[in-house]
């Protein structure tokens, strides 16, 4: 048998020392305010590209602005929110606004559905057929909106439009109803709006582990419960952005019913909120009353915002 070492007693004073770190906490993972610092030069464009502009839009809108005051032959005058309650009791504002909410609200659920069905349709075919649907909705994303507008009246012209032959509608003007215009406006923005859509939940549904998706199927779920009970929950986080964002887009629709309508429809009835403000800003010179529609614009986008991430974080969604 081997007799038991002894052991040494340790020297605690020839232990090395590292200057600055306790031996009782962690080490520090470094000042709370360095990630300010890496986002600085971002927070300075932004302010520059974003803050300014927003603070003069807001000042003209406290002001008497229109054209005599920009060239010069009469003083600005200080209106306080004088140009919000004319606004306010136009009667016009009030449908334009109504008509822009619901008109957007129903851009927003078209394109989140036709951008989810066809994500989901991504996951299915082969290669080949996913790349051409790919290719050919990266195409329609990437074309400007006066183009695409054209493009579309084109295809809806009563005298030389192909879809009024295909439907044997013969000269049916698409444009010259409320409705009628309104919805070949709707197609044009779904057309052009549905790739981000596509893309973002296609990306996130690839991320999802397969194992969760086959066991859903094994268990007998159709395709419809799969996406309802498994996909959405799981995509909350991305839906949530594209949700937000195509309300931004489509609350803020301008080419599309300015080049569609003829700059908001006969008597203007496909007016929206933002061509009600390019008409009061420029065509009828009250400056002062569209940057005054502009801000309603702003403030009514952050809080659809605020309120739809206040009632995710209520529901314990990370974002």
């Amino acid at each position: 048998m081997t007799a038991p070492t002894k052991s040494r007693p340790v020297d605690r004073a020839r232990l090395p020392v590292v200057r600055g770190v306790s031996r009782s906490s962690p080490p520090s993972r470094g000042s709370s305010g360095t990630p300010w610092l890496y986002l600085a030069p971002a927070l300075v464009v932004l302010g520059g590209l974003l803050a300014y502009p927003i603070y003069q839009l807001g000042l003209i809108s406290l002001f008497h602005y229109t054209q005599a005051q920009v060239s010069g032959g009469e003083p600005t005058t200080f209106e306080g929110f004088g140009n919000y309650a004319e606004l306010f009791a136009d009667e016009q504002f009030w449908q334009v606004l109504l008509a822009t909410v619901l008109f957007a609200a129903a851009c927003v659920v078209c394109t989140l559905a036709v951008g989810c069905a066809l994500a989901v349709l991504l996951t299915r075919v082969r290669a080949v057929p996913r790349l051409a649907l790919m290719l050919a909705a990266l195409g329609a994303w990437a074309t400007p909106a006066i183009t695409g507008s054209t493009v579309w009246l084109f295809l809806f012209d009563a005298d030389f439009g192909p879809v009024n032959r295909v439907l044997g509608l013969g000269d049916h003007s698409w444009t010259y109803g409320r409705f009628s215009a309104f919805f070949l406006v709707l197609l044009e923005v779904v057309w052009c709006s549905f790739p981000f859509v596509m893309v973002t939940v296609y990306a996130g549904i690839r991320a999802v582990p397969s194992e969760v998706l086959e066991a859903a199927a094994l268990d007998g779920a159709s395709q419809w419960r799969i996406w309802r009970s498994v996909l959405a929950p799981m995509l909350r986080p991305i839906l949530v952005v594209v949700t937000i964002q195509s309300v931004i887009w489509d609350f803020k629709v301008f080419t599309q019913i300015y080049v569609m309508t003829g700059g908001g429809g006969i008597a203007g009835q496909n007016l929206v909120l933002n061509v009600y403000a390019y008409q009061q800003a420029f065509a009828s010179s009250q400056y002062s009353l569209g940057a005054a529609i502009g801000v309603v614009m702003l403030l009514i986008l952050l809080g659809v915002t605020l309120v739809y991430l206040r009632l995710l974080r209520r529901q314990g969604e990370e974002l």
